[in-house]
């Protein structure tokens, strides 16, 4: 819970980088550079400490990387239109669709109490996007279509993680990440199309997306160990510590503010995520019923 939470403090920090470089370079590239300097970041790594690289799970390892590049491209993509904490809001949908994710694929029990506790929370994500979709159009649910993805991300983690060890499995998804947003981006290259046409970053930029790789490496590290040894949902909740440094990263580098509209909409998806975590922590796990 630990690592959880140190994560998702400092997961911000990564969506701030890529929110400043939408003004010049396209999403799916920028999702690109940071897949790519992740990867290049842990094979070292894991070559140096005698770690075993190859996997007996390539497709699985093959699916969580897509889903995490998806995850990426559309959330990049929504930094480009919306304030970064509205965006996190609004993606805070992810740990109540994992929640239901780890009981559907998982096996991990749910009942009527923490499907109660999801509703609220998706109410909650309504009254979110709701203003925003006024504001900023179509581009309110692009943090929802990223919310899904990144669920099932975490969800195939947890299924993966006691296998394999972290580093070798945020290697893998790296490296198939990488390998699919460069396929898009070179499907998108000279097309026009914003999202998905690059363009040659500066030397600036370049720095920043090595930074972006390097610091990306630690945060889902940590996050791969976490839910090595921890239920996802128990440790779903955690991920709304996200908001604290979103908010003042973004007031502070963007000058963006959330208006009450999306603290009232996030106050909602915050209760249910740690009503889901106080009933499955108020219980050991051998006798908590399915609620």
């Amino acid at each position: 819970m630990a690592l959880m939470a140190a994560a998702m403090l400092l997961v911000p920090g990564l969506d701030a980088i890529a929110k400043s470089l939408t003004s010049t370079l396209a999403p799916a590239q920028i999702a690109w550079g940071r897949f790519l300097f992740q990867t290049l970041a842990i094979l070292p790594v894991l070559w140096l400490s005698g770690r075993v690289i190859r996997t007996r799970r390539p497709l699985l390892h093959a699916a969580r990387g897509l889903l995490l590049a998806g995850a990426l491209l559309l959330i990049i993509w929504a930094f480009q239109y919306l304030p970064l904490a509205n965006a996190i809001a609004i993606f805070f949908v992810e740990p109540l669709i994992l929640t239901l994710l780890s009981a559907a694929f998982l096996g991990e029990r749910i009942g009527p109490r923490r499907l109660a506790a999801v509703a609220v929370g998706m109410i909650g994500a309504l009254i979110v996007i709701r203003p925003n979709w006024e504001i900023f159009g179509w581009a309110a649910v692009l943090p929802l279509g990223a919310a899904v993805c990144f669920a099932g991300y975490l969800a195939l983690t947890r299924h993966s993680g006691d296998a394999e060890h972290p580093l070798a499995m945020q290697l893998w998804a790296g490296a198939a990440a990488t390998l699919g947003l460069t396929m898009v981006i070179g499907l998108g290259d000279g097309t026009g199309i914003g999202p998905i046409d690059p363009v040659w970053p500066a030397p600036d930029e370049w720095a920043l997306l090595v930074g972006l790789g390097a610091f990306s490496a630690t945060t889902h590290v940590m996050l791969a160990f976490a839910f090595r040894f921890a239920e996802a949902g128990i440790l779903a909740p955690f991920q709304y510590l996200e908001i604290i440094s979103a908010t003042l990263l973004g007031l502070m580098f963007f000058g963006d503010f959330p208006d009450a509209m999306t603290w009232a909409g996030t106050a909602l998806i915050v209760a249910a995520g740690l009503y889901v975590f106080v009933n499955e922590r108020g219980q050991p796990p051998e006798s908590r019923p399915a609620s």
